[in-house]
């Protein structure tokens, strides 16, 4: 079944918030998608076994950060476990203080709206609040590796 989903190209995101001492937490997802435009709402899943689970659990506010064409390694680097994955990351914190990085193609900053069990999952619902995008191309994934658009 993981290689029949993987036949989806997907971009790629780094979710991002703060945990509950207000430190940066953030992992890899190409599980994103757009929801709603009125009122603007996203969503992402978040496994319920992840390290990061209680981070999204209960913060507040969260960021998704659409990757760029060439961010493949920012992507590996959220994606695995590390003590600090921020470590060396150009970022900063966004107008609800969830983590934006540098570099990526677009940023959504939400308002955590509710969550819903999904199996192993969790769907973490946001009202987009804020966001920018820049002209880059998206990071793109698909059956197991990363893939370039062609324009």
């Amino acid at each position: 079944m993981r290689q029949a989903f993987g036949c989806f190209a997907t971009g790629v995101t780094i979710v991002t918030a703060c945990d509950e001492l207000g430190q940066p937490r953030g992992m890899t997802a190409n599980s994103f998608t757009s929801v709603s435009l009125t009122p603007p709402l996203i969503l992402v899943c978040v496994a319920t076994d992840a390290p990061i689970w209680p981070t999204f659990a209960t913060a507040e506010a969260f960021a998704v950060n659409v990757l760029a064409d060439g961010q493949q390694a920012l992507s590996q680097g959220f994606a695995r476990p590390a003590p600090d994955k921020f470590a060396g990351v150009d970022w900063q914190p966004g107008g609800l203080g969830a983590p934006i990085l540098g570099g990526v193609a677009a940023h959504l900053e939400c308002r955590r709206v509710r969550e819903i069990t999904a199996g192993d999952h969790m769907i973490l619902l946001g009202e987009v609040m804020g966001f920018a995008h820049a002209p880059a191309l998206p990071l793109i994934f698909h059956r197991g590796g990363y893939a370039a658009l062609a324009h």
